[in-house]
C-alpha cells in the first residue's frame, strides 16, 4: 500500500490492508480471582456495551478522547488510529460499535476513509473544518453526524455516541447549518432571497416557507426520521405500507432539498434549533 495516498489518489486502497492479529500461546495462570469462594464465583467482569474507535492525527486531541470515553461505564475505546488507513484496520479488526474520525489527517484523510468505514460501522465525524462543502461532503458519503471541536460539552459528545449507536443522527449547529448555502439555492426561493447571504433574514424566511410546503404527515414522516426510526419502524408507527413511507421520504428530500437521509435531519434540526430560538 503507497504512503502517499490521498483523497484523490484512488480508491483500492482497503483491498491491500491487512490488519495483524495478535493472540497469546501462554495459559492464564489460575489465581484466587479465577478461583470460587465458599462455593460462590465471583461475578465476571461487566463488558461495556458500546465500543469506539477514535481516529485523529493530533495525539493530545486522540487521547483527550478516550479519556473522556473511558470514564463512562458503557463506553470502551478499543484503539486509536492517526488516519484513515489506520482506523479502516482498526475497525476491520475490532468490530466497534462507532467510529470517531478526524476530517484531516496525513496519508489518508477522513473523507477518503469514510465510505470504507461506514459499511463497517456508524460514523461520527469529529473535526475542526466546519466548511459547508466538506459537511455536506460527509454527509453524502454516509456520515451518521458531525460534531466541530468547540461547539460541544463533553456531556453532548457521550450523547451524541450512544444517539449515533441507536442510529439516532448528532450535528453541532455549524455543521447543522452549514446545509444553508445549500438550501439557498432550492428553486421554491425567490431571486432576492438567493442574493442575501446564508444567515441572513430572508433565506431564513425562505426556508421557512420551503418547510410550509410539506404535508401534515410529510412533517410527521420527517420528525420520526429526525427521531432515528428506520422505514419499517416509521411504517408501523403511522400505519402505512413500506411503499407509502419511502414515497413521503422522497418528497420530503425533494422539498427540502437533501440528497440523503443525513442531510435532511441536519436540515430539520437546524431550522428547529432556529425556531426555537426565534421564540426565546
Amino acid at each position: 500500500m503507497p504512503d502517499d495516498f490521498s483523497h484523490t489518489s484512488g480508491q483500492n486502497w482497503t483491498r491491500q490492508s491487512h490488519v495483524s492479529q495478535h493472540t497469546s500461546s501462554h495459559a492464564t495462570p489460575l489465581s484466587s480471582d479465577h478461583t470460587h469462594t465458599a462455593g460462590i464465583p465471583h461475578p465476571a467482569p461487566v463488558r461495556p456495551s458500546l465500543r469506539v474507535v477514535v481516529a485523529d492525527d493530533n495525539p493530545v486531541v486522540r487521547a483527550g478522547l478516550t479519556v473522556l470515553l473511558q470514564q463512562c461505564g458503557d463506553l470502551e475505546v478499543v484503539a486509536e488510529a492517526a488516519d484513515g488507513r489506520q482506523a479502516y484496520e482498526a475497525t476491520v479488526q475490532h468490530r466497534p460499535d462507532v467510529v470517531l474520525l478526524d476530517v484531516r489527517m496525513p496519508r489518508v484523510d477522513g473523507i477518503s476513509a469514510l465510505p470504507h468505514l461506514v459499511r463497517l460501522a456508524p460514523v461520527l465525524m469529529m473535526t475542526y473544518s466546519r466548511e459547508s462543502e466538506t459537511v455536506q461532503q460527509a454527509l453524502r458519503l454516509g456520515a451518521s453526524g458531525y460534531f466541530v471541536h468547540g461547539e460541544f460539552r463533553p456531556d453532548q459528545l457521550l450523547s451524541a455516541v450512544r444517539d449515533i449507536k441507536a442510529g439516532r443522527p448528532a450535528f453541532t449547529h455549524s455543521a447543522s447549518g452549514a446545509l444553508l448555502p445549500k438550501f439557498a439555492q432550492h428553486p421554491s426561493l425567490t431571486q432576492a432571497n438567493m442574493a442575501h447571504s446564508s444567515s441572513g433574514p430572508h433565506v431564513v424566511a425562505g426556508l421557512r416557507g420551503v418547510i410550509a410546503e410539506l404535508s401534515q404527515r410529510e412533517v410527521e414522516v420527517m420528525e420520526l426520521i429526525a427521531s432515528g426510526m428506520t422505514n419499517q419502524q416509521i411504517a408501523a408507527s403511522c400505519f402505512i405500507s413500506l411503499k407509502t413511507v419511502k414515497n413521503h421520504i422522497n418528497r420530503i428530500f425533494a422539498k427540502l432539498n437533501a440528497g440523503s437521509r443525513g442531510e435532511a435531519i441536519a436540515i430539520w434540526q437546524d431550522l428547529a434549533r432556529r425556531g426555537s430560538a426565534r421564540h426565546d
